[in-house]
């Protein structure tokens, strides 16, 4: 599996295999899937792509997207006069 960040978008891409075997006194059952999927995601704003982390735990992908300082709001302070 990989995990690529460019520009705006989120790219995810990987592979999936599933074998299944069934065997029993009178027959024999074998079943293979294989395929590899892609999915593109836009983000809203932009994200620091150096603190970017990404864990696959028991089936579960979590991506952290930290948003970069320039995407983050600044407070300014107001002089009164």
């Amino acid at each position: 599996m990989s995990v690529t960040i460019q520009d705006n978008f989120l790219t995810i891409k990987g592979e999936r295999k599933h074998d299944v075997e069934k065997k029993e006194s009178n027959f024999y059952h074998r079943e293979r899937v294989h395929g590899s999927f892609s999915r593109t995601i836009e983000l809203p704003t932009r994200v620091d792509a150096g603190k970017v982390e990404a864990i696959f735990r028991d089936g579960v992908l979590r991506v952290s997207l930290p948003k970069s300082e320039e995407a983050k709001p600044k407070e300014i302070q107001v002089s009164v006069k």
